[in-house]
């Protein structure tokens, strides 16, 4: 899958120019296949969430090279570094406002069970290892996975928040431009996963911060989409503040995109 980029002068879209390849283009395997973009600050480099192309690494390692990431790439040269590893499916990037911090939501293993493992949110260190798959949730060993490497394990860095077994973490954006009613935190769309009984997810929350970190429960802002009989009318993907104190809401089950502000704006 490449990169491309293009600009638009004066209305007229000029030709894409590739910036890079990432994993996965040509592959006759490729799972994950969707990838997260964001961009830097500055504008200088742009942070690619590629999640892996398996449960627990049961394609073979030599099948996950630089995937269960997150990269940085160099629009200006094409180079790629993995910025932080042992990601899962890392999506939802966004830059913590307090801190300036990198975080990301990621989605987590399948398989053991509808109350393990949980997806989760946390900020992303460069050149950090956060457990997949030889652990998860920090150091807690996936028996599972063979070849076991516990020299990797003993590095694995815990997440800061957990969000829930297999409410699948699609979308995140912190609140900066103040959507009303909420504060410091960030908003979270949880899309659901097939691999729950009852079904779990399925909805907007926002995880409240304090001095750039997590404090508290996690509020539901949006639910709803699931009815009485266990159909999905809607499932919950992007989330992004738009500038003017309200939440707008990616809807891949309906079709919509949702404005959610205050009662008494409406």
């Amino acid at each position: 899958m490449p990169i491309y980029a293009s600009w638009r002068l004066r209305g007229t879209a000029a030709e894409p120019t590739k910036v890079t390849d990432l994993p996965g283009k040509g592959d006759e395997l490729n799972h994950h296949w969707t990838k997260s973009l964001f961009v830097s600050a500055d504008g200088t480099h742009l942070y690619v969430g590629v999640g892996s192309n398996s449960n627990i690494g049961e394609n073979g390692m030599q099948a996950e090279h630089m995937r269960a990431a997150i990269l940085e790439v160099d629009p200006a040269n094409g180079a790629i570094l993995v910025y932080a590893s042992g990601l899962r499916n890392p999506v939802g990037l966004d830059w913590e406002p307090q801190t300036d911090a990198l975080w990301a939501v990621v989605n987590e293993r399948d398989e053991l069970g509808s109350n393990m493992v949980p997806d989760y949110l946390t900020s992303v260190r460069r050149d950090a290892f956060y457990g997949w798959p030889y652990s998860y949730f920090g150091q807690h060993v996936d028996e599972r996975v063979s070849p076991q490497r516990p020299e990797l394990v003993a590095s694995a860095v815990s997440p800061d928040f957990a969000l829930g077994a297999h409410v699948a973490p699609l979308g995140m954006a912190f609140n900066n431009s103040g959507v009303v009613g909420f504060g410091e935190g960030a908003f979270v769309g949880l899309h659901g996963s097939w691999n729950r009984q009852p079904l779990n997810g399925y909805e907007v929350v926002f995880v409240p911060f304090t001095d750039g970190r997590p404090t508290g429960s996690i509020k539901v802002v949006l639910s709803g989409f699931v009815d009485a009989d266990g159909n999905a009318r809607g499932r919950p993907v992007g989330v992004a503040v738009d500038g003017r104190g309200g939440l707008l809401v990616a809807d891949d089950v309906g079709n919509s995109v949702w404005r959610i502000t205050p009662a008494s704006e409406r």
